[in-house]
């Protein structure tokens, strides 16, 4: 009895499951899911458990008031310091609406994207503090800290004032930045490339850095004026975003686009972004079809860098500011004829016959620049006219821009003497429109020892069906058949003598085809016109897939103000004249009409109609006054003035460097594509529909980068079937074969598909 009562005296006190206290005079109490906070046997607040809101505003209160601190109360409710400090924060910025917080990420606040992850990476290797990384990359500097937490970011170990120089013989080494600058400033060595880059570009620079990710060492020595342009540096990388454009390499280097650019260009001066890394970024764009620079904010700097061998690709003003420096060393005239000159030397086989058309640039901005004939509009628009001249597959070989949008007549001289310069004394045949249809234009080209292919234009006799014969011949793996009669035709009284074929069509009309080639079969005539067709398919190709009609410069610059234009007065003269001429006719049309229905029994003389109808033969009097009038007034006036006279606003032109330059980097990616479909074609029979959507599908596909020691492999994703994938890969052992090195490196490419799993 004694030890249970002694049990019963000294019993093992504790605080029942429903009561917690928070410190010596604050206490909770729960029961039936609600809760009261108890301060000195008073009730101070009470809350449904459910009631998030109302269980953080208790929190609150109790710290404010002074009757808890942080950590008495963090314990008691089961949270952290943290979260009673955030309560606090959030009541003292929204009250107690801001205490009522859902579940989940905050709404509003930014998330961190994982494509910030290289750039956080990036600035905390260069010394950045948290703070400034948040205010950097837009967030707060709690998600830089987690974010590198969990990244498993360390400080490196570096010594101070040192920077990792690569020596160019794969050694690596650590110098003090004195010892940096003074061997940059030293002329750098050349380094030999082996035999098989010799056509690529010229010798590779060597890189300050190791980390492909971080290339703050060449950006310092860009900034110093030691650098002009900064080497390629690799990383081993899977699922590279559009990485299969690397195949448009081969192509591109052959093409001699990046040593043309050197030996005329030269230098851009001390940049991160030289002239070959600019270069290389517009052609990419092209392939990738990003149609002008202001779209590359649509697209990760970061992940275009990769495929570019950098950290991250130029962006929208210094593409700008770099096409502006070419633009005004006033030399893309000179860069195109250096290409021109590299084409027709890789693919002379196709010059043979050449077709000239024009194509026209509308105009839908401010400035009053001179109007032209828009045929596919079927309007009178302001406009600048290029004329392009390309090879028998259709593929574009240079451009001119016309002044003041001169026709295919005036333009053709100038064409076929670029023409020479190119092709040396090689007879060319010349194709082109109904627009250059002059006989006597005719017989300069044929003097200039040129053969002609075009429409015969204006009215001709028709031939007798009994004249046409059927015609075939075989092109490209293609019969083509065609009705033709073949004669002999005269123009300028018999001095210029010309071959006609016509072509028959089913349905009765007639084709009417000139030329000074007598050697050619009629099927191949008429086969090589209509060929012409293709040059209309690669403007419209390249409107759509390369924005060819896409200003590349806004500024303008003044117009010959000694050309002759068409005189507005004369014409505003001439449409008056017109209507008199219009009302002289109507008047004596109507006299006319009432002489025919006169009745003899009522006027049997003229002088009687006359008399009867006098007001109208008044009429007719001061008409003719008028026309007489207003011939006089035209007369006086010249049909054409300079235009320097030309009333209103002076009439200008768009600034035609920085276009031209555009167009010929356009160009060139696409006389690479035309190269890659050429390779494909034996690998994959429906080549002729939908060769180009391979290509381009294979360009813009992801690929993996594995660097070696001499090697750049790039394996490329399977395609969307396995006959497209197999096509893929054979184009890649094709171009293995051209033992390629990537532009500024010693980096050989080696392309193939990744076998799917």
């Amino acid at each position: 009895m004694a030890t249970s009562e002694s049990q019963d005296l000294f019993p093992n006190v504790r605080n029942p499951k429903s009561i917690r206290a928070i410190n010596e005079r604050c206490l909770i109490r729960s029961q039936d899911d609600y809760s009261v906070v108890i301060v000195s046997g008073i009730v101070q607040s009470q809350y449904a458990l459910t009631d998030h809101m109302a269980e953080a505003y208790a929190m609150v209160n109790l710290v404010e008031q002074g009757w808890a601190d942080q950590i008495q109360v963090a314990r008691a409710f089961g949270c952290s310091v943290r979260t009673v400090r955030r309560h606090q924060r959030r009541f003292e910025n929204g009250g107690l609406a801001a205490l009522g917080h859902g579940s989940g990420y905050p709404e509003g606040r930014r998330r961190l994207a994982g494509a910030r992850t290289q750039l956080i990476q990036r600035l905390k290797a260069d010394g950045h503090s948290n703070r400034e990384i948040a205010r950097r990359v837009g967030v707060s500097e709690m998600a830089i800290r987690k974010m590198l937490r969990r990244l498993g970011w360390q400080e490196p170990c570096v010594e101070p004032m040192s920077l990792p120089l690569d020596l160019g013989e794969g050694a690596k080494a650590k110098v003090s930045t004195p010892a940096l600058v003074q061997s940059l400033q030293e002329p750098a060595q050349t380094v030999n490339p082996s035999p098989q880059a010799k056509d690529s570009t010229a010798s590779p620079s060597a890189t300050c850095d190791t980390d492909p990710m971080n290339r703050s060492g060449d950006r310092l020595m860009a900034c110093l004026g030691l650098l002009e342009d900064a080497a390629p540096l690799f990383g081993s990388q899977s699922n590279v975003s559009r990485a299969g454009v690397l195949l448009a390499l081969s192509p591109l280097v052959r093409s001699g686009v990046f040593e043309c650019a050197q030996e005329i260009y030269g230098s851009l001066g001390p940049a991160f972004y030289g002239l070959r890394t600019s270069l290389l970024t517009l052609l990419l764009m092209a392939l990738w079809r990003i149609k002008r620079p202001e779209a590359l904010k649509e697209h990760s700097p970061q992940d275009l860098g990769r495929v570019l061998g950098l950290d991250r690709a130029p962006e929208v003003k210094t593409l700008r500011r770099k096409l502006t420096r070419l633009a005004a060393a006033g030399c893309a005239a000179q860069f195109g004829q250096a290409l021109a000159q590299r084409r027709i030397a890789a693919r002379g086989e196709a010059f043979g016959f050449l077709y000239v058309d024009g194509h026209v640039r509308v105009y839908h901005g401010q400035h009053r620049l001179p109007k032209t004939h828009v045929a596919r509009m079927r309007l009178s628009m302001p406009a600048t006219s290029d004329y392009w001249v390309n090879d028998s597959a259709g593929d574009p070989l240079f451009v001119i821009t016309a002044e003041a949008n001169a026709g295919l007549v005036k333009m053709l001289p100038e064409v076929l003497a670029q023409v020479r310069s190119l092709v040396g004394k090689r007879r060319v045949t010349v194709v082109f429109d109904r627009g250059g249809f002059s006989p006597k234009l005719f017989l300069q080209i044929l003097d200039a020892d040129f053969d002609i292919l075009t429409y015969r234009k204006g009215r001709c006799p028709r031939i007798p069906r009994k004249r046409f014969q059927t015609h075939r011949t075989r092109c490209e793996g293609k019969m083509n058949t065609y009705l033709l009669a073949d004669q002999e035709v005269r123009f300028l009284k018999g001095k210029l003598r010309l071959r006609q074929v016509t072509r028959l069509a089913e349905d009765g009309h007639q084709t009417p085809i000139l030329t000074s080639r007598r050697d050619l079969m009629a099927a191949q005539v008429a086969y090589r016109m209509f060929d012409r067709w293709r040059q209309e398919n690669f403007f419209k190709y390249l409107r759509e897939e390369y924005a060819l009609d896409a200003l590349a410069d806004h500024s303008v610059v003044p117009d010959d103000p000694l050309r002759e234009v068409p005189n507005p007065a004369w014409a505003q003269a001439d449409a008056k004249l017109r209507k008199a001429y219009a009302d002289l006719e109507r008047l004596q049309a109507e006299y006319g009409l009432e002489a025919t229905n006169n009745i003899e029994s009522r006027r049997r003389t003229m002088r009687g109609f006359k008399i009867a109808h006098g007001k109208l033969g008044q009429s007719i009097t001061k008409a003719m006054q008028q026309v007489s009038l207003r011939d006089k007034q035209r007369a006086a006036l010249p049909k054409r003035i300079p235009l320097q006279d030309l009333p209103g606003e002076p009439v200008v032109k768009l600034a035609p460097e920085r276009k031209h330059l555009t167009n010929l980097l356009k160009m060139v990616a696409y006389q690479a594509e035309s190269d890659l479909l050429r390779a494909v074609t034996p690998h994959y029979s429906r080549a002729d529909d939908e060769g180009r959507t391979l290509i381009q599908s294979a360009l813009a596909s992801d690929a993996d980068l594995q660097v070696t020691e001499n090697e750049l492999r790039v394996i490329l994703a399977p395609l969307s079937s396995p006959h497209r994938t197999r096509a893929i890969a054979a184009l890649c052992e094709e171009l293995n074969q051209t033992v390629t090195i990537f532009p500024g490196s010693r980096l050989r490419l080696h392309y193939a598909v990744r076998v799917p799993s």
